[in-house]
């Protein structure tokens, strides 16, 4: 009876070891497995929307079906990309991408482990969240939306030359559009233009703000900012109707009502995004070491709204030819 017992109790200590083994086993082939990537776009609005498509189509050429997406959006709330980027980190994702500064700050705040990949975000040094551009120094990488003020100055130059005095409307909440707005500031400053900037708080500030500085301002220059854009088409309304040209930042804020703008394609900021998180899931780079991505001024496309500058009567020939 002893020697039952004996062999019964053998029998289960080496049935938990044989367990325990297994469950510590790596897969016999790790080019099966299944990585899952969690992206926290900070809003919705086109321009967000084409670097979260650009990223997801960069990894799934890469990975194929190997590759799963779970994509929330925080509709431009912080406290919302939190919650998101707390359930990725519970959840174990392999990778975490951030579209726009304030998702990827949160993500930045809720892991030191994780990889994480920024897109939509100007200047990474100054929102503290690398140490260096060359070096970012932890586990997280990127590629920035900056593009030369310069040229946008230069823009607005040669389509509106007798405007003297700018203003750009951002939003205060948004640390990105504030560093923005006082590069442009300096920049038109420079250029000897005079620069009021305002600050919106959320939409329902937009119009009664953008009303009291058309009467104070020639133009309009808007940076990156996610509240305006996605709401163009409140501010375009009050500008256009008194007006005052807007010129932009980004692509699909010219598209969708304002009046120019040299910018890069947020598709292919996303795509260059996807290609990194790529490399730090195929190849096993590490984000700390990866330099942060910038366009080239030669990158940058020349858009503008026709039916915009024939509402104002602007004269596109000066850029168009």
């Amino acid at each position: 009876m002893k020697l039952k017992k004996y062999l019964a109790a053998l029998t289960a200590s080496l049935t938990l070891l044989s367990l325990a083994a297994c469950g510590s086993e790596e897969p016999q082939n790790p080019d099966e497995k299944v990585y899952t990537v969690g992206v926290c776009q900070l809003a919705e609005h086109p321009a967000l929307d084409e670097a979260t498509r650009g990223f997801q189509e960069a990894l799934s050429e890469k990975l194929g079906d190997r590759v799963q997406f779970d994509i929330q959006n925080a509709q431009g709330e912080q406290t919302n990309c939190t919650t998101i980027i707390n359930k990725f980190v519970s959840a174990h994702v392999d990778l975490i991408m951030g579209n726009a500064t304030n998702a990827v700050k949160a993500a930045r705040e809720a892991t030191s482990e994780i990889p994480i990949v920024g897109t939509s975000v100007t200047d990474y040094v100054a929102s503290g969240l690398v140490a260096a551009n060359e070096a970012p120094g932890e586990n997280l990488t990127g590629v920035s939306d900056s593009n030369p003020v310069s040229m946008q100055v230069e823009l607005l130059k040669k389509l509106c030359p007798e405007a003297k005095t700018v203003g750009i409307v951002h939003c205060s909440g948004e640390e990105n559009s504030a560093l923005q707005a006082e590069e442009a500031k300096a920049a038109f400053e420079a250029a000897g233009c005079t620069v009021k900037i305002y600050t919106v708080a959320d939409s329902n500030e937009i119009q009664p703000v953008v009303t009291k500085a058309c009467t104070e301002v020639d133009a309009f220059y808007e940076p990156s900012d996610n509240l305006i854009a996605s709401n163009v088409s409140t501010m375009a309304n009050v500008t256009t109707a008194a007006g005052k040209p807007v010129f932009t930042s980004v692509d699909s804020m010219c598209r969708d009502g304002f009046l120019a703008t040299y910018s890069i394609n947020y598709y292919d900021l996303g795509h260059v995004a996807g290609e990194m998180a790529a490399d730090i899931l195929l190849g096993g780079k590490n984000p700390a070491e990866m330099p942060i991505y910038f366009f080239d001024a030669e990158s940058l496309t020349l858009v503008v709204n026709e039916a915009n500058a024939k509402e104002l009567g602007v004269d596109l020939s000066p850029v168009l030819g």
